[in-house]
C-alpha cells in the first residue's frame, strides 16, 4: 500500500525558503521567493522516495505543474523555476527518482528503467490526490512523460519535453553513458567538483563561467560523512542506463510519443547544440503532433536549465495559456 508522510521520522515536515531569482522573469512580476515543504513517500515496492512541493501563491485555482528531472540529476535542477511557477497561481511538485537526491536507492539497479520511474511518479500523485496535471520533462524526465501517458491518458492536462523525443541520437546517449561512468568520482572540495562539472559540460553550456559551474556542481553532488563529495546518485543507475541506451533503440518509443500528442499541447524546448535531440528528428515529431510548439535555445546544448531567457519566457507563456 502506498503510504504518503507528511512527517520525517516522526517530526513536522520541513520547510525551505526557495532561492530569490530577482524582480522580472520573461515579463512576469514576481512575488515573493515562496518556501517549498520536504514530502516522502512509499512505494509498492518499499522505497522512501522524497519531493519538493511548492506551494501554489493564492490566486486562480490552476492545475499544478510536475516537474521530473534528468538521468544523473536531482529536483535541485529545478530550483530556480519552480518557485517562478508556483507565483503563476500553481503547486510545483518536484520528485526525486529512486536512486536520486533524498530519494531511497533500489536494492535491484534492474529497476531503474523508464517504467518503474512512471509508476513511482503514479504512486505520487495518488498520494498527493493528483488527478491531473502539467508536465515538465528534462531529458530522461521527458521520456517518463511519454510513457506516463500510456499507463494514465487521464493524468497529462499537457507537457513540456526539454531537449528529448522518441529517438535520442547514439551520439549523444554515448556521451552521457561515459560521462555518468565518470560522476563516480569524487572530490575534496566544491571548487574541484565544480572544474570537473565544467569538464563534463562546457561543450553544452559555453556561456557558463565559474559561479555557474559552483551551483551546478552544489545540485549534482552531496557530502558524505567522510567529508567528501560524492554524485548525489545511486552509482548502479549507471548500469540500468545501458538498459536505457538499449530501450530506446531496441524498443520502439515512438506510440509513446504519439499518445503523449494525442490531443495535447506539446511545447518542445531544444538545445540548439544538442547532441541528444537532432534537429530532424524535432523536426518530425512536430509534423505528427497537431498542437506543437518548438523553440531552439541558443548556445545551449543537452539540456537547458530552463532559465535561459529564451526557455524561460517560452516556458511561462506556455503554462499561462493553459487551464
Amino acid at each position: 500500500m502506498i503510504r504518503f508522510e507528511d512527517t520525517v521520522d516522526g517530526k513536522a515536515a520541513q520547510t525551505r525558503e526557495a532561492p530569490h531569482m530577482g524582480n522580472e522573469a520573461g515579463g512576469l512580476l514576481m512575488r515573493r521567493p515562496l518556501a517549498y515543504a520536504d514530502r516522502w513517500w512509499r512505494t509498492d515496492d518499499g522505497l522512501r522516495l522524497y519531493a519538493r512541493d511548492y506551494p501554489a501563491s493564492a490566486g486562480r485555482v490552476r492545475l499544478p505543474v510536475i516537474c521530473l528531472h534528468g538521468l544523473t540529476r536531482n529536483s535541485a535542477d529545478f530550483e530556480d523555476i519552480a518557485p517562478q511557477i508556483a507565483a503563476m497561481d500553481r503547486r510545483v511538485v518536484v520528485p526525486d527518482f529512486r536512486g536520486r537526491g533524498l530519494s531511497e536507492a533500489d536494492p535491484d539497479p534492474m529497476n531503474y528503467h523508464l517504467w518503474t520511474y512512471a509508476k513511482d511518479v503514479l504512486d505520487l500523485c495518488d498520494a498527493l490526490g493528483i488527478g491531473k496535471a502539467l508536465f515538465i520533462g528534462t531529458s530522461m524526465g521527458g521520456l517518463v512523460s511519454m510513457v506516463l501517458s500510456t499507463l494514465r491518458p487521464n493524468l497529462i492536462a499537457s507537457a513540456v519535453l526539454n531537449d528529448v523525443g522518441p529517438v535520442l541520437s547514439s551520439k549523444g546517449l554515448a556521451r552521457i553513458s561515459e560521462s555518468a561512468i565518470l560522476e563516480r568520482a569524487t572530490f575534496r572540495n566544491w571548487h574541484d567538483a565544480a572544474g570537473f562539472v565544467a569538464d563534463q559540460n562546457r561543450s553544452a553550456f559555453p556561456k557558463l563561467g565559474q559561479p555557474d559551474w559552483l551551483r551546478f556542481a552544489r545540485r549534482m553532488f552531496v557530502k558524505g560523512r567522510d567529508g567528501h563529495l560524492r554524485p548525489a546518485f545511486d552509482p548502479r543507475i549507471t548500469e540500468a542506463f545501458r538498459g536505457l541506451t538499449v530501450t530506446t533503440s531496441a524498443y520502439d518509443l515512438a506510440p509513446c510519443y504519439a499518445s503523449l500528442a494525442a490531443g495535447r499541447r506539446i511545447l518542445l524546448l531544444r538545445g540548439a547544440l544538442s547532441d541528444v535531440l537532432e534537429a530532424d528528428e524535432a523536426n518530425r515529431m512536430g509534423s505528427s503532433s497537431p498542437n506543437f510548439l518548438r523553440v531552439d535555445i541558443e548556445h545551449v546544448g543537452h539540456a537547458p536549465t530552463l532559465s535561459e531567457p529564451a526557455a524561460l519566457a517560452s516556458l511561462i507563456e506556455f503554462l499561462e495559456s493553459q487551464g
